[in-house]
């Protein structure tokens, strides 16, 4: 049996010298080492050996399985450094060559105008608020002047979870939570953007979409401040030469009320079809707070007086960069987003 693990280690070290490749190295060490491997074998046939014999041949093959694998770690080092060096050689890089460009993403166009809106309102001394978009029946309707029953709320097209519960038809829910929370009562100059939800779906409606709220309670509030807000707002988003028309309308959360129409962004007023050859584009709804609102959130309407309005964010980013589908916004094409980068620079160039 000595002879045997002799020429066992022998041949071992023979074929372990001669490995061309790690893989080759590694079937030597399976076949000599493994579980099945000969040294195993030999351990495995010590029954027929005299107890005297059996401490010297287990010495011997715990002694040639440590020189085997010391041997085997010693040529696994020297191929690797020589798989490595040829790796080296056949990659090297042209470093005069042109690189390639790589892509990157860019910002979501609705995202692009949350963040001009929110920016701008900062800069005016505006807060940037937000509430649940599953909101309860009361703050929805019943804190805005819509009791149960009354007809503007089949208006909404809601999303009722249960009998109180349901989906925010419109960011407008916050401005009851907004001075609800305000326990002193002090003034309040706030703007809400926000998912909100409502039973539509074609190219210019969404059953989701994006919405801001702008809400300012003061003493001695008048139209002339939501009138210079909205001229300041809507110059800055669509252009410095963008006009505002107000006309009489009905919410019931503020009185008076009126839609806000601006100069349509491609003929200039000058009237086409996507105006409908009037010049104007309905884009907002506004209004003095009212007397109703405040007083059932806790402000005296005989001190306190406010204003507020709603625009939807995915109708005024569609303006802003002449997007004529909405549902161009939440399909995330790649060949869609990728033409903004250049766009936002030309508008950031422009205004």
């Amino acid at each position: 049996m000595k002879e045997q693990i002799e020429k066992i280690q022998n041949e071992a070290l023979e074929k372990i010298c001669a490995a061309k490749d790690l893989k080759e190295l590694n079937d030597i060490r399976v076949k000599y080492l493994g579980k099945k491997g000969e040294l195993t074998s030999v351990l495995r046939g010590m029954g027929s050996v005299s107890p005297e014999e059996r401490p010297i041949i287990g010495a011997l093959v715990n002694t040639c399985k440590d020189e085997l694998e010391e041997k085997i770690s010693e040529k696994e080092k020297e191929l690797q450094e020589l798989e490595l060096q040829e790796k080296l050689e056949k990659e090297q890089i042209d470093i005069t060559l042109p690189s390639q460009k790589i892509k990157r993403g860019s910002k979501h166009p609705l995202n692009r105008v949350i963040e001009e809106v929110e920016d701008l309102f900062v800069s005016m001394g505006y807060d940037v608020v937000s509430g649940p978009e599953l909101e309860t029946d009361e703050y929805c309707f019943e804190r805005l002047n819509l009791p149960k029953g009354h007809p503007a709320r089949d208006m909404q097209d809601s999303f009722y979870i249960t009998t109180e519960h349901l989906l925010r038809t419109q960011t407008s829910a916050v401005q009851a939570r907004t001075m609800m929370a305000n326990e002193e009562k002090t003034p309040i100059r706030v703007i809400v953007p926000g998912k909100t939800f409502r039973r539509e779906d074609d190219a210019t409606h969404s059953h989701q979409f994006n919405q801001v709220e702008g809400l300012v309670i003061d003493k001695n509030i008048s139209l002339a401040d939501l009138k210079g807000t909205l001229e300041v707002f809507m110059k800055k988003m669509l252009g410095q030469n963008t006009e505002l028309r107000f006309r009489p309308s009905y919410f019931p959360f503020t009185e008076p009320s009126y839609e806000v129409d601006v100069t349509c962004f491609k003929c200039g007023g000058k009237g086409c079809n996507l105006c409908k050859q009037t010049g104007w584009i309905e884009l907002l709804g506004s209004g003095i707070v009212h007397p109703n609102v405040l007083r059932m959130n806790g402000y005296d309407p005989d001190k306190y007086s406010g204003f507020a309005f709603g625009v939807g964010l995915d109708r005024l980013a569609m303006f802003k960069y002449g997007i004529t589908d909405i549902r161009l916004l939440y399909q995330n094409d790649v060949r869609f987003l990728k033409q903004f980068d250049r766009k936002d620079e030309e508008n950031e160039i422009k205004y």
